[in-house]
């Protein structure tokens, strides 16, 4: 082969392998590009299903605090409850029911009274069996809301409790309670109280006759002082006691943590005394 042969071989090869170089580095380019693709296309259906078992994985919350009294806290759950067992209040009868606002209220009260009990290392004043007993059979036949779907018999009551989403566990527990904290009022308030004979023959002129309209039999005031005494005696120990449960308010840590159930005006809700309808 000639020289010039050569040369012109050797000049073909200079100009043909630069294109076969630059081919082969598109090539090598667009294979990359679509590797990296792929890859980011395998990273974000990896990042889903990541997303999609944490959530199903994320823990569902059944409760919450709403509040919380000298570190002891209350639950949304407790206003359920609260609201559910408002129902064997007597002064709840003929009213729309419990709000949420309200049954927090008695929850606040309930801890600083049960707090306070424990403070003051009073003796345990723990109903028996057979009080709670009484005050059921009581409930059952004398509750209006009772009275109405007959809870004096075994199927009313069974069909009461389960209107109402209670059990008859929960309701003796409601009751023992409310005798606790019934004794408790007494022996804290109303040791030393004494209604004088001019009390008693006040209430009697001022409050108890005008109840009767003309004509009616009106009991004379020796038949009906023991009651007037016990009424007038009542009154002072819900008095006592309504102004102890809001100095406690105000000495205690009370913190609402769910704004939509800070009351409007800061009025203690105390549970029933003795002068209220009783527990």
């Amino acid at each position: 082969m000639t020289r010039r042969a050569l040369i012109r071989i050797g000049t073909t090869h200079g100009r043909v392998w630069p294109r076969v170089l630059t081919a082969c580095l598109a090539a090598c380019l667009t294979a990359a590009a679509q590797s990296r693709a792929q890859a980011g296309q395998a990273v974000t259906q990896v990042q889903s299903d990541l997303s999609q078992a944490s959530q199903a994985a994320s823990p569902v919350v059944l409760d919450r605090a709403v509040a919380v009294v000298n570190e002891h806290v209350i639950l949304s759950s407790d206003l359920d409850d609260e609201i559910r067992l408002s129902v064997l209040d007597p002064n709840e009868a003929g009213q729309s029911g419990l709000t949420q606002q309200a049954a927090l209220q008695q929850l606040i009260s309930r801890a600083l009274i049960e707090q306070q009990i424990r403070q003051e290392d009073m003796q345990a004043i723990e109903p028996s069996q057979q009080e709670v007993n009484d005050r059921l059979n009581q409930l059952r036949r004398q509750l209006p809301v009772c009275v109405r779907q007959n809870c004096a018999s075994d199927a009313g009551w069974k069909t009461f409790l389960n209107s109402h989403r209670l059990t008859p566990q929960r309701v003796e527990s409601y009751l023992r309670y409310r005798l606790e904290i019934l004794s408790f009022i007494e022996q804290r308030f109303r040791q030393g109280i004494q209604i004088s004979q001019l009390q008693i023959e006040t209430y009697y002129h001022d409050k108890l006759l005008p109840q009767y309209a003309p004509g009616e039999s009106i009991p004379p005031l020796d038949q009906v002082a023991p009651r007037i005494q016990e009424i007038l005696l009542e009154q002072h120990v819900n008095m006592l006691f309504d102004n102890w449960l809001n100095n406690l308010r105000q000495q205690g840590d009370v913190e609402v943590l769910d704004p939509a159930l800070a009351p409007a005006a800061e009025t203690p809700e105390a549970p029933s005394g003795p002068g209220k309808g009783g527990p």
